[in-house]
This record gives structure tokens, C-alpha cells and sequence, in this order.
């Protein structure tokens, strides 16, 4: 007889079911629940976006309430913007962009500079291969610069900028980002519509507009959904040492050595390099990061808080 049946068994013989005189003297109450909160409305990207109608509260209510209760994902994406919205905000400072659309990247990736997914979408702000070479991105089997956090957050606002400038609202361009502009244009045209939030869509894009709004929601105030943070939880900003490379490298690992450092590290670091080597044919140069040693411990990283809500204890 199998050893862990038969524990099972022995157990169940010698230790007695609970009566119900037992259990009803030792209630054991779930723990309380909170609906998060919807407002009557909210702002983004300077615009109003009115909750009133019932669809849109609900469908609001939905994400909110999804998102706020998504603790480990959530949670992760406000501990990485504390590293990566410092380098991303003055990006979309300079292409003329709100910075509520950083909240497009975190909902895409939640912020993972590793992210993947199954239709082939990478890196911050997902985009598809074929999408990243239309956007200036270089990719292929050595260097896929959809993980490049700089290049992809320009290659992004470009997008968004067409976006915005073809349908005229945020929530139209948002809803583009995810089902296509193709789709987005046809509908509106044949829905006789000028928003994505009045068109009836599948419901992952339905539903797109909403998850961006709850996320702003959310990392504006974390605690105000429960998400009790400290500064030196937060994820640090690093500094790098930046080394140009022109042309070709025959082995990382060697590369890596050769400048004070190791391939693991590269690789981390550098997540646009997706190879052992790099051939380089044309020239192109690439900015390696390694980062400072005193950025790599705990003890010695200067300690930054990009946006004080985020810090409540």
C-alpha cells in the first residue's frame, strides 16, 4: 500500500470529524472584502472621462476592481516604475506626450523588461516584430531592440502620437495600441461613432481603455487599494557605465570579461541583445550598460522615490 495513502487512512481512523457543535463554537469569519471605490470621474491625459453612464461605470468598476485585488502584479509594477519612470517621463516629456501614457506600459508589461507574449509581442511596450521595424526598431535573431527601454519608449510615442493625431481622443488612439488602427478606423466608420469607449469591440479591447484608467487609479494613491509600500522596497534606478560597441563581437561572454564584467550581467542589463554574438555587418553602434558597482547592493544604492504616494510606511 502506498505510504502516503495509508497515513491518510491511519489519520482519518484515529482523528474525529468535527461536530458541528464544534464548529459553530469556533467560527472562523472570512476576511472583509473592500469594493474599491469609482468616482464619478476622472482625468487623463487632459481629458474628462465622465463615469456617470452605467456602462461606464461598470465597465471601470470591473477593472478597478480586477486590478486592485491583482495584488502580486500590481504591486511589482509600482515597485519597478519607481526604476524605469525616471527614464521613460522625460522621453515622453520631449515627444510632446502626457505622462499618463506611462501608464500604456505598465498595463502592456507590467513594466517586466523581459516580458514576452504568446502572440510574440516584447519588451515594455509590446510591441509585434513586424510593428517594431515599422516603429525604427531593429529586430532579429541578435539584437531586438522592442527590450531597448530608450528606443522603445520613443518608437511607442511615435506611434501614439500618429494615433492621437488620426482619431482626435486618447481612448481611441489607447484602444488602436491594442486592436490595431485598421480594426479601430473600420469600426468607428461603420459604428457611425467618434470614440472607442460608444464602440462594441472584442472584449479584450473593450476592456483596454478601462484596465489603463484603473491603473492610473491605483498608482496614484496604492494605499488608498491597500498597497502599504516603503521607500527601500521600491526598486532603485541604477547607474551604468556606458560602453559604445561599432562592431562585431564574436563572443559576449569574452566581451564581457574583457570590460570588468560577466555575460549574466550583460544580458540583464541589456535585453535587446539576444544572442551569444554580434555579427554587426554595418557598423551600427550599440550602448552596452554595465551597471556600477555601488548600484548593484542594497547598502550602497542611493535610495529614490519618483513619486511620494507610492511610499506610505
Amino acid at each position: 500500500m502506498n505510504k502516503i495513502y495509508h497515513a491518510i487512512l491511519l489519520a482519518s481512523v484515529l482523528i474525529p470529524a468535527p461536530t458541528a457543535e464544534i464548529l459553530a463554537s469556533h467560527p472562523t469569519p472570512l476576511a472583509a472584502v473592500r469594493n474599491p471605490k469609482v468616482p464619478k470621474k476622472m482625468s487623463f491625459a487632459g481629458q474628462e472621462i465622465d463615469l456617470d453612464r452605467i456602462d461606464m461605470f461598470e465597465r471601470f468598476d470591473r477593472e478597478l476592481t480586477s486590478m486592485a485585488y491583482t495584488h502580486g502584479n500590481t504591486l511589482l509594477t509600482i515597485k519597478r516604475a519607481n526604476r524605469y519612470f525616471p527614464a521613460m517621463a522625460p522621453i515622453l516629456k520631449e515627444e510632446g506626450l502626457p505622462q499618463d501614457l506611462l501608464y500604456l506600459a505598465c498595463i502592456e508589461s507590467n513594466l517586466n523588461p523581459r516580458a514576452l507574449s504568446g502572440a510574440k509581442a516584447a519588451g515594455f511596450w509590446q510591441f509585434m516584430p513586424a510593428t517594431g521595424r515599422d516603429y525604427g526598431l531593429e529586430v532579429n535573431e541578435y539584437v531586438d531592440e522592442r527590450y531597448d527601454l530608450e528606443k522603445s519608449t520613443r518608437a511607442a510615442c511615435r506611434y501614439l502620437k500618429n494615433a492621437y493625431k488620426k482619431y482626435g481622443n486618447w481612448e481611441s488612439a489607447a484602444a488602436s495600441y491594442n486592436g490595431g488602427p485598421g480594426r479601430i478606423s473600420s469600426e468607428l466608420s461603420s459604428q457611425q461613432a467618434e470614440s472607442a469607449f460608444d464602440l462594441w469591440l472584442v472584449d479584450e479591447t473593450t476592456r483596454y481603455m478601462f484596465r489603463l484608467l484603473a491603473m492610473k487609479k491605483i498608482m496614484e494613491h496604492p494605499a488608498d487599494y491597500g498597497y502599504i509600500i516603503s521607500a527601500d522596497q521600491l526598486y532603485q534606478p541604477l547607474e551604468y557605465k556606458v560602453i559604445e560597441v561599432s562592431g562585431p563581437v564574436a563572443d559576449w561572454a569574452t566581451w564581457a570579461k574583457e570590460n570588468g564584467t560577466d555575460y549574466r550581467t550583460v544580458r540583464e542589463h541589456n535585453p535587446w541583445i539576444r544572442a551569444r554574438s554580434l555579427p554587426n555587418k554595418t557598423g551600427k553602434t550599440y550602448l552596452v550598460k554595465i551597471p556600477t558597482e555601488k548600484s548593484l547592493r542594497r547598502s550602497t544604492i542611493k535610495t529614490k522615490t519618483y513619486n511620494k504616494n507610492w511610499v506610505n510606511r
